[in-house]
């Protein structure tokens, strides 16, 4: 896991906010977009599935979102606006020439792939991790939960969802200015869009994770849709090796 040879690019984002982007491996081009309050590090590199994609022949591009990780954090909520995540996304695909590849994201990465798709984006396979229907069509339904946590830091019982929630931020040394603002950026995806995907589509989610809705109903709504179950729940079915290799099994298949 450690001896992976990460290169570090930056591209520029809406108005130019640099992005930072980690690109390991060689083969076949793969966007995995990581989620909310996480990293490309943590998503993707700390528990292995980078590795296993890499070996499995898959060049891996993986941005960090506006607001996280190594990209740019402003504090102003004029570098928030709708949809910025996804026109960042589709800044990385241009600026990078890709044009044959798959892509990819769990939780808000799920959701952010979702609107690159609704807004052109062409990959030829697509995951979607950590994401059930009610995520996309309703995206700000847990936005009351995640504003009560940034504004109370501190004040959780510990053991709680909140508290669990404020500790994983911590672990990723995120920005809670960021993270109020990044809020502002979920748009909507209808249904009716969502079922106009044609993509081979691999919906991926911990037996235990409703957190987003039912991925079973995502899965159901895409034409070329497929539901595979891991163990755990929205928090560490992503540390899960179940993940890494249901990935490799739907890109290899």
């Amino acid at each position: 896991m450690t001896d992976l040879q990460i290169e570090r690019h930056d591209i520029k984002g809406l108005d130019g906010l640099p992005i930072a982007v980690h690109v390991v491996g060689q083969g076949r081009d793969l966007v995995l977009i990581h989620g909310y309050f996480s990293n490309a590090w943590t998503n993707w590199i700390r528990y292995g599935h980078a590795a296993k994609l890499v070996e499995a022949g898959f060049r891996l591009i993986m941005p960090d979102l506006r607001g996280h990780g190594e990209s740019g954090k402003p504090h102003n909520a004029a570098d928030y606006p709708a949809d910025a995540l996804t026109d960042d996304n589709l800044a990385l695909v241009e600026q990078m020439g890709l044009t044959d590849y798959d892509l990819g994201g769990y939780s808000l990465g799920a959701r952010t792939t979702v609107r690159m798709l609704a807004r052109g984006a062409t990959p030829s396979r697509v995951i979607l991790a950590g994401m059930g229907l009610r995520g996309l069509t309703k995206t700000l339904d847990k936005g009351g939960y995640y504003k009560k946590v940034l504004t109370n830091l501190g004040t959780f019982e510990r053991g709680t969802s909140e508290w669990m929630t404020e500790a994983f931020l911590k672990t990723t040394k995120g920005d809670p200015v960021a993270m109020l603002h990044i809020l502002n950026t979920f748009v909507d995806t209808d249904e009716a869009t969502i079922a106009g995907f044609q993509q081979p589509t691999e919906v991926i989610c911990g037996a235990d994770d409703q957190d987003n809705g039912i991925a079973q109903e995502l899965a159901d709504a895409l034409p070329n849709g497929r539901y595979v179950e891991i163990p755990g729940n929205h928090m560490n079915a992503v540390t899960r090796k179940e993940l890494g290799q249901a990935m490799v099994d739907f890109l290899t298949a």
